[in-house]
């Protein structure tokens, strides 16, 4: 994907099915793409955060002094909701985990009742019937997601 002042553009899409997808492996990618499009072309490079791609970024800056890694900010944003969303009492996490754990528990109750709401047809038509809102179904995995549906269930309430 690729963006430039005519907007997005989809460039290449690459099957890495059974590849062992290592740094040399997707830096390689990278770069036959950055060389395909011409350097001079592009500023920035965006990945995942994974530990990987922050050394493909590295590898990629290294191999292109005037091209920037920069980490996707949604996912750093997703990261950082986990922390705080789904906090986890560890030792490194203590704190996060005394002052935060109340959201996770809410999260469990609202995903409960939006639970029992959306498997039941008849409590689900009630629903529909009585909120001009619909609800939202979130992936587990996107803590921001969840942020969404809490306030959506509260607009609901209030509306």
């Amino acid at each position: 994907m690729a963006i430039n002042e005519g907007g997005p553009m989809f460039i290449r899409s690459v099957n890495c099915q059974g590849e062992y997808k290592d740094k040399f492996f997707m830096s390689t990618l990278i770069k036959d793409v950055i060389t395909e499009i011409n350097v001079s072309n592009v500023v920035q490079v965006i990945t995942d955060n994974a530990p990987v791609c922050k050394v493909v970024g590295m590898l990629v800056e290294q191999a292109y002094p005037n091209v920037f890694w920069t980490p996707c900010v949604v996912h750093t944003l997703n990261l950082a909701l986990k922390n705080i969303c789904a906090a986890k009492n560890t030792e490194s996490n203590e704190i996060t985990y005394v002052e935060c754990h109340w959201i996770s528990e809410i999260v469990a109750n609202v995903v409960m009742v939006q639970n029992f709401i959306m498997n039941h047809s008849m409590r689900l038509s009630m629903f529909t019937e009585f909120s001009k809102l619909k609800l939202i179904v979130v992936a587990e995995t996107q803590f921001a997601s969840m942020i969404i549906m809490l306030k959506r269930f509260r607009t609901v309430k209030y509306k």
